[in-house]
């Protein structure tokens, strides 16, 4: 195995897909000559040609409405949206078409289409460069969702994802590309979507988070190693959720806390709850505690650490609970 940032995992990926696959493609802004915005694309263009990593326009709802028409074309397009909030502009395609042609053709048309983009906050970036939109997408039928905490599952879960015959949008957390370092599989590797990860056995709370709030759980548990076992579960793929997994989770410690960076209402930590309340009552010591971010925009980076979950806002919710 190499040790990579999570940004090296993610390039590691598209070396690899690409060539496996003649069909897999990568478009959006600044992806060929620049390497993107973050150079996640770094290098594609050189090896794969123009044709195979293309430069597009600034217009993300063209973006994907061209993706719809190469997937109808037999190709596997890669898009990247440069940043979260960018993305938006291109919820029609997705919503109207990506998410429906399957349904709409009566299953005899495969969408086998990947959307990839930054998200989240941490990076004392401007407006609209640090949302945490997740939910919009999890809320589509028709599409999948997954989000990596470290780069071994940034490189499995997108290739899992190019693979996969349905639409998939993967949010990459940002403020880890570069400061994250892990054990990656070199060559093919997939991580399936739709599975979970223990990141950490405990038995007093469970903590569930997935994408950015993953290392965040894991200094939280690390702040209360003298007063509770903490369990860490790592949702990885929101849509299909591993269900199970949670439900496990939740059983083997009674009590559980939910860690998103999103804003509050409706956000995936209350579908979470739902679940919990609806399958896990018996099992559970108290009630399920949200950490979460506020229902504001996410404010200018002089104030943003006040808006982002926090290791001490985690902890005093896992104290609330172990006093319940």
């Amino acid at each position: 195995m190499s040790e990579l940032t999570l940004l090296e995992a993610i390039n590691d990926c598209f070396h690899v897909e690409l060539g496996r696959d003649e069909n897999v493609m990568v478009m959006g802004e600044d992806v060929g000559r620049a390497g993107g915005v973050f150079r996640a694309t770094a290098g594609l263009r050189d090896k794969f040609g123009a044709d195979r990593c293309v430069d597009t326009p600034l217009a993300e709802a063209g973006i994907m409405g061209t993706a719809v028409g190469l997937c109808m074309a037999g190709f596997r397009p890669v898009c990247e949206m440069q940043y979260d909030a960018f993305s938006y502009p291109g919820l029609d395609q997705l919503i109207t078409h990506v998410g429906r042609y399957r349904w709409r053709t009566g299953g005899k048309m495969e969408f086998p289409l990947t959307v990839r983009m930054p998200y989240g906050g941490g990076v004392r970036a401007p407006e609209l460069h640090d949302d945490s939109p997740e939910t919009y997408y999890v809320h589509t039928p028709g599409v999948k969702v997954a989000i990596p905490s470290t780069p071994a599952d940034a490189k499995g879960l997108l290739a899992a994802a190019i693979r996969d015959p349905d639409p998939v949008v993967i949010f990459e957390p940002k403020l880890h590309y570069r400061t994250m370092r892990g054990e990656v599989p070199e060559g093919d590797y997939v991580v399936p979507l739709g599975q979970a990860r223990v990141v950490r056995e405990g038995d007093d709370v469970t903590l569930v988070a997935y994408g950015a709030m993953v290392p965040l759980a894991e200094r939280a548990a690390a702040a209360l190693e003298s007063r509770a076992s903490v369990h860490i579960l790592d949702i990885r793929t929101l849509k299909p959720l591993d269900e199970d997994a949670l439900l496990a989770a939740a059983a083997k410690t009674g009590r559980v806390v939910l860690i998103q960076e999103a804003p509050r209402t409706c956000g995936y930590a209350a579908e979470l709850a739902a679940i919990l309340a609806e399958k896990a009552m018996l099992d559970l010591q108290g009630p399920v505690i949200r950490v979460t971010g506020y229902d504001v925009p996410y404010p200018y980076w002089q104030i943003e650490d006040a808006y982002m979950p926090s290791v001490e806002r985690v902890v005093a919710a896992v104290e609330k609970l172990l006093e319940f």
